[in-house]
């Protein structure tokens, strides 16, 4: 029998020994995550050459083999916090009501939504965002929003510092330009200031550009990466299909019995071209099959035969030792 291979992989990773990943417990042999949108998939066997060389020409008298290793490498066009973390080995952390994750976000607002106050309180603005901002009673000193005026895409003033919300709108952020800026908080270092700019230049604004943190009580995830975790082992199945002569499509399954995900990863991120894809490399070990447990092996390909061929039938294990 001969047969092509050409078809992409799907793939399922089960924990080798019982796992914590995020707030999910996963036992032996339990499945943890399925990856069917991969783009490329490989596995590929390498092994180190040695030669005794002598006599005229130097030439190779003896060779000996050894080091075998296996390695699959399969690139995602996407990826779920969950995949990442097992990529990573990073933490996960749901958003709650005592846990938040904190969004930080830069919105410019146009100057039909920044409305001076009345009366005896002409100084104050009140500022009409998108999202409520994270706005803490007595944070130690902390400052959490900043307002800088703008005309023509260009900031013309110190940037201002939240004093509260409006009372009617929760999205609605209020400063007083007369002596809340960050010019005034640091004093005398004001003029090392970054923005140390005519604030009367205010009075001629269109715009306002808003830097402030959204507190998301749910509905938000957050991946920790941390210095001391990494990509664990797992039991890896890859399914596809191969075809023979006679354009015939077979199931075939990659078996690797211990495999430890390298903890490499990078985001591409560019203004043109195909979007980031995510690369998970995974070196085998030798340890036993689910069903055999006389010997160990690094790598195994299973190819199920048509199921047409009545007493026939018959399964090809092809096992890399």
């Amino acid at each position: 029998m001969k047969f092509g291979v050409r078809e992409i992989c799907d793939v399922v990773l089960k924990a080798k020994s019982a796992q914590t990943i995020g707030k999910k417990r996963f036992y032996a042999n339990e499945p943890v995550i399925y990856f069917d949108t991969l783009k490329t998939s490989s596995m590929e066997g390498a092994a180190t050459t040695v030669y005794a060389q002598g006599g005229r020409g130097n030439s190779r008298l003896v060779a000996w083999e050894g080091e075998r290793t296996v390695t699959f490498t399969m690139e995602d066009a996407l990826i779920s916090p969950e995949g990442f973390m097992i990529l990573s080995g990073a933490g996960l952390v749901d958003a709650t009501k005592d846990a938040p994750v904190y969004q930080h976000v830069t919105e410019t607002v146009d100057k039909t939504k920044i409305k001076p106050g009345d009366g005896n309180e002409s100084e104050l603005f009140t500022i009409e965002l998108s999202q409520e901002a994270y706005l803490p009673l007595g944070a130690d000193g902390d400052i959490f929003v900043y307002v800088m005026f703008m005309k023509d895409g260009e900031i013309v003033s110190e940037p201002f510092i939240a004093t509260g919300k409006a009372a009617d709108n929760a999205k609605k952020i209020v400063i007083d330009p007369t002596n809340e800026s960050v010019a005034a908080l640091f004093g005398a270092h004001a003029k090392d200031h970054a923005y140390n700019v005519d604030t009367n230049a205010i009075g001629s604004y269109d715009s306002a550009l808003v830097d402030y943190y959204v507190a998301h009580e749910g509905g938000a995830q957050q991946i920790e990466i941390t210095a001391d975790k990494f990509g664990g082992n797992y039991y890896l199945e890859a399914s596809t299909l191969f075809r023979d002569q006679n354009g015939v499509d077979m199931p075939a399954e990659f078996i690797i019995p211990n495999c430890k995900i390298q903890s490499n990863f990078t985001f591409t991120m560019a203004s043109s071209g195909d979007p980031s894809t995510f690369t998970f490399t995974m070196d085998a070990f030798p340890d036993y099959t689910r069903f055999d447990r006389s010997k160990k092996v690094i790598a195994a390909i299973q190819i199920i035969r048509g199921t047409d061929a009545g007493a026939n039938d018959h399964r090809l294990d092809s096992v890399f030792a």
